[in-house]
């Protein structure tokens, strides 16, 4: 079995072949897809502005098809566990057919308003589908009082260059939403595409187990820099998981390393909006 409460860098189609079947309690995921080619760049302010957006792409790695994944989604997830897919309409009827060919039920599609719009020739676009499936018999989610238009404003986070450290990042609360409605305390969520690692954080404020895989070395070093980064403010804080200061104690020494800025140099705590330790 893979590890646990851990981020894993590689292919997910080879890394989910280590873990087993029906062990996995909730899957989120934002998987790379084909966007509208553009025959320019565009003037977006900053999103899908790069030569690769030319081509319909986003990303280096941009090439799996959801037809390459599904199936294996839909092996780890238990029995009545719920499955959350984020896609745009070009890969919309794609994705619908790919999932439920290999046994997903469609429940409902869920809309992220972004609360900001891309620019185009037709209708800008300010919203972004979140497709929710499950896996045989239905189960209700935690919190039925939640609306399927979820608006959130899209901010992104900046690297110390000031531009975005990934260009399609999530925000931990949008993750918050649907983690707090499919999941319980201690159940294991998988996001095998996790870019910059939303979804592991979203967990670890809700206390989930999770995986995290990543194929760009760049993404998985910035999710690996984020996630220790929030091990240390467990760390200081009041309300503390038993194993999480057992493991965060032993390595404290190496995650302070794993966010040094340029110079070596840890930020300080208050930097990093660490809370004193109450003891």
């Amino acid at each position: 079995m893979l590890e646990i409460n851990k981020i894993h860098q590689g292919d997910c189609l080879t890394l989910m072949k280590e873990i087993s079947n029906e062990s996995v309690d909730l899957i989120i995921s934002d998987p790379p897809y084909k966007t509208t080619a553009r025959g320019h760049a565009g003037n977006s302010g900053g999103m899908l502005q790069k030569e690769i957006n030319k081509k319909g792409m986003v990303f280096n790695h941009n090439t799996i098809l959801p037809e390459d994944y599904a199936r294996y989604l839909f092996n780890r997830l238990k029995e009545s566990g719920h499955c959350y897919i984020m896609t745009n309409h070009v890969n919309l009827i794609n994705m619908l057919n790919q999932f439920t060919s290999v046994g997903f039920h469609f429940i409902k599609s869920l809309i992220w308003d972004k609360g900001n719009k891309i620019m185009g020739q037709y209708y800008m676009s300010q919203f972004e589908y979140i497709l929710f499936f499950r896996k045989g018999k239905g189960k209700k989610i935690n919190e039925c009082g939640t609306a399927d238009l979820l608006s959130i404003p899209n901010k992104k986070t900046k690297g110390e260059d000031g531009k975005n450290i990934h260009d399609t990042e999530k925000p931990v609360k949008l993750m918050e939403v649907l983690i707090k409605n499919s999941s319980n305390e201690g159940d294991l969520v998988l996001d095998p595409f996790m870019g910059s690692g939303t979804t592991v954080l979203a967990c670890m404020n809700l206390r989930r187990r999770f995986i995290g895989m990543e194929l760009d070395e760049i993404y998985y070093k910035i999710a690996e820099k984020r996630l220790d980064k929030a091990k240390l403010e467990i760390l200081n804080t009041s309300i503390v998981d038993e194993d999480n200061v057992e493991f965060i104690e032993k390595n404290k020494e190496v995650l302070k390393q794993n966010i040094a800025t340029d110079d070596g140099i840890p930020p300080k705590p208050k930097d990093l909006g660490i809370l004193p330790k109450i003891i």
